[in-house]
């Protein structure tokens, strides 16, 4: 099973792909803001590598929609608007829904135990954070990801699931933007996802599963952050 590793270091990791790693966690959770400057001399000094290593870094962050390229000015971390979440929800749909059928299709009993130990951690974030306790942003992230990775880890087409890890992290960055956890209804809706998906209802499961993150769109959009 894939796991994301959002913030923690791994020791089997080349040095770029760490510090590539770390770069993309910070953009995603706005430590480096939309729109920013990514001046080559000062990301040197705060993540230890050359600069033509991150020239390199940078311009893979490109092309995974992180970072633009401004010609001779350098590199912005990407902007963040309404539309964009807009098109990134409906290609994470587009993906996921997708691979969630297939996923069921083929998944074994060893995945249904997945998606229902992934599920377990999530909802015991989300309780703590209902109860207003706190709660680290990238635990909770990080137990998001290996939920709904899990309902879709039995898919049998890797191009896809590369594709959809990239453009779960664009949609995740606007929700660590606005930090504004939905709440309850987010909870139950995890729950029922759960249940639907252990249960083989496919149907069921794709459309609540098209609602849930078009609600979370919705949300982040109704915070006012992004024009």
């Amino acid at each position: 099973m894939q796991k994301k590793n959002f913030a923690s270091d791994d020791s089997s990791e080349s040095v770029g792909d760490r510090v590539l790693r770390r770069v993309r966690f910070d953009i995603i959770r706005g430590v480096l803001a939309p729109g920013e400057r990514l001046r080559l001399e000062r990301l040197r000094d705060g993540y230890g590598v050359s600069v033509t290593t991150l020239r390199e870094i940078l311009a893979r962050l490109v092309v995974e929609g992180f970072v633009v390229a401004e010609g001779q000015r350098g590199f912005e971390a990407a902007p963040v608007f309404a539309a964009d979440l807009r098109d990134v929800c409906e290609l994470r749909l587009l993906l996921e829904c997708h691979a969630l059928r297939r996923s069921m299709a083929l998944g074994s009993l060893d995945w249904e135990a997945h998606v229902v130990s992934a599920h377990h951690k999530l909802q015991s974030v989300e309780a703590r954070l209902m109860d207003g306790s706190p709660s680290s942003v990238e635990q909770w992230v990080q137990y998001d990801w290996d939920f709904h990775h899990a309902t879709v880890s039995a898919c049998d087409m890797p191009a896809l699931m590369a594709t959809h890890s990239n453009v779960f992290d664009r949609y995740m960055r606007y929700h660590l933007i606005a930090l504004d956890f939905r709440g309850k209804p987010a909870a139950e809706e995890h729950r029922r996802l759960r249940d639907l998906v252990v249960a083989r209802d496919t149907e069921a499961a794709v459309a609540l599963l098209g609602a849930h993150v078009r609600a979370g769109m919705e949300h982040v959009l109704a915070t006012g952050k992004f024009a």
